[in-house]
């Protein structure tokens, strides 16, 4: 099972930028599905934010991210990132990168649906 490593995590005013780094070891990511979610304060559910597909590299984001986030993967880092951009107080949660080698992430992602996670990042958006 892949060991999933986040890192990025920061204080950022609204309108700034985070990178968020998910870092494995053990299996390649390469062949894994990789999301992102995120857990808002006081809130018990987490949220899918974003995934890229182990084959094709397609992509899925949640709505409310979409044209500010972007997920990539360097391989031959066996890294995943979520680059976040314009962000705002309701972005302020912490994230969790999640792998899983037989999933195919579409139109929505369930924490249930993966099987390998890290143990966070804080983002905090505030003025």
């Amino acid at each position: 099972q892949v060991q999933l490593v986040e890192s990025g995590g920061g204080m950022v005013t609204p309108g700034g930028s985070l990178r968020l780094s998910c870092e494995a070891s053990g299996p390649s990511l390469a062949y894994h599905a990789i999301a992102w979610f995120r857990q808002a304060p006081g809130k018990e559910r987490r949220e899918g934010v974003s995934c890229i597909n182990r084959s094709d590299g397609t992509t899925y984001y949640l709505d409310s991210v979409k044209g500010r986030f972007t997920i990539s993967r360097d391989n031959a880092k066996n890294t995943v990132y979520l680059q976040m951009d314009s962000l705002k107080p309701e972005d302020t949660a912490v994230y969790y990168c999640a792998g899983d080698p037989d999933l195919y992430c579409l139109d929505n992602v369930l924490p249930g649906d993966f099987s390998s996670w890290g143990q966070g990042t804080r983002v905090t958006v505030s003025s």
